[in-house]
């Protein structure tokens, strides 16, 4: 059983530059971004319209975590286990057409993502339900 924050990753023989997994990690401003960029194209170009929004570069589940122990400052404890039925070695986004049709791209990278997730999680050591948020608050002192 793992510990509190020991995480298991999943397969460590894929054929990629570690072994593990390798995605497209995207920042979430830069997800978000794409996603105002297409609902401004959608004024102009009514429809349907399908785009990719990735880096067009790929991770490893290891330069992830890497990545979090160097922003962090704090170990990672892993433990391996064998790969799930359905996952691929390696899944990233093409978004050559956002570019082109959009004017979008990625802008931010791997340091990025994480010093950000890092920074709100030390903001935010409960997530989203703490008892700093108003509605929170509200809420749970609300006489019922």
């Amino acid at each position: 059983m793992d510990g509190p924050y020991e995480r298991t990753v999943f397969g460590n023989d894929y054929p990629t530059v570690d072994g593990t997994g390798v995605r497209d990690y995207i920042h979430v401003l830069d997800l978000a971004e794409g996603h105002v960029r297409a609902l401004e194209q959608l004024q102009h170009q009514p429809g349907h319209h399908l785009f990719n929004l990735g880096t067009g570069q790929g991770y490893s589940v290891l330069q992830m975590v890497d990545a979090f122990r160097q922003v962090s400052g704090h170990p990672v404890p892993l433990t391996f286990a064998p790969r799930r039925p359905g996952d691929v070695s390696a899944c990233y986004a093409d978004a050559g057409k956002a570019l082109q049709q959009l004017g979008w791209q990625a802008q931010l990278n791997l340091t990025d993502m994480v010093s950000d997730t890092w920074r709100w999680q030390q903001l935010n050591p409960q997530g989203y339900h703490t008892s700093h948020h108003p509605a929170a608050d509200a809420e749970e002192n609300a006489d019922v």
